[in-house]
């Protein structure tokens, strides 16, 4: 990988690469790293502070750092961690960003870029393991918690349908469509066949909006109306539709539209 810059080596990981090569600056005599050992010290006792205290022992930058250590193993990350929240708001943002604006950022390479989409796959699988085969009912809070996870840092629509046993379980979550930054295409007839297919007797609509405001509109209405429709006619029944923002949400059922 080059190096930008701001002085940031990217450089590959010993998951990917020998871990030799990954970490070539060595001394001959000791076979230990030359990295400084104020460096070492400060990973050392970050890694530390995280393992004693957890989460709550260490601000969202110092996060940041632990997970970037692996990807840029002999540099001081700090100043990389500072400028990726000072970009883009927090660590969920960051985590959770597109790959692209990532790759603006200086001292960011395709390590860099890994990491930050594992931490936000690994995240995307916990909050979906708390709701997947749970009734929906008892578990609304986790499942609000999936959908942020999910979809509210999205820069373009998508649009998800969660299918629901007779028991209202999650059995499914599935994305039905992604689109623009204000439309994703939504096929009614789609959703029905492969709620047959599952054997679902209800749903939950859920779809995000980009601009953070999840004001549903007028499109969203006319649309959730068909899919309740088709569903009346199939025994299928719609419980909601959620419209996820950026850090709240509107469901159709609780004001109404529903």
């Amino acid at each position: 990988m080059g190096q930008s810059d701001s002085g940031f080596q990217d450089g590959a990981l010993p998951l990917f690469a020998d871990a030799a090569r990954a970490v070539p600056d060595r001394d001959v005599e000791t076979g230990r790293d030359k990295q400084p050992s104020y460096l070492r010290d400060h990973r050392k006792r970050l890694r530390a502070r995280f393992l004693t205290g957890g989460a709550d022992a260490v601000p969202d930058y110092e996060l940041l750092e632990l997970l970037l250590f692996r990807a840029i193993p002999r540099q001081d990350v700090k100043p990389l961690a500072r400028r990726l929240i000072d970009d883009f708001g927090d660590l969920a943002r960051v985590v959770s960003a597109p790959e692209t604006p990532l790759r603006k950022v200086a001292g960011v390479g395709d390590a860099v870029v890994l990491e930050l989409k594992l931490a936000a796959a690994c995240a995307q699988r916990m909050a979906r393991a708390r709701v997947m085969g749970r009734p929906v009912i008892s578990s609304w809070d986790a499942l609000l918690d999936y959908c942020h996870t999910a979809m509210s840092h999205r820069e373009t629509e998508e649009f998800r349908v969660l299918f629901l046993d007779r028991k209202n379980s999650l059995i499914a979550d599935e994305v039905q469509g992604s689109g623009t930054v204000d439309h994703v295409p939504v096929y009614p007839r789609e959703i029905m066949r492969r709620a047959l297919e599952l054997n679902a007797t209800a749903l939950i609509l859920v779809h995000n909006h980009p601009s953070g405001d999840p004001t549903p509109s007028q499109a969203d209405i006319a649309m959730t109306e068909q899919i309740q429709r088709a569903g009346e006619c199939l025994s299928v029944t719609l419980h909601d539709h959620l419209v996820i923002g950026k850090s709240c949400e509107i469901s159709f059922r609780a004001t109404g539209l529903l």
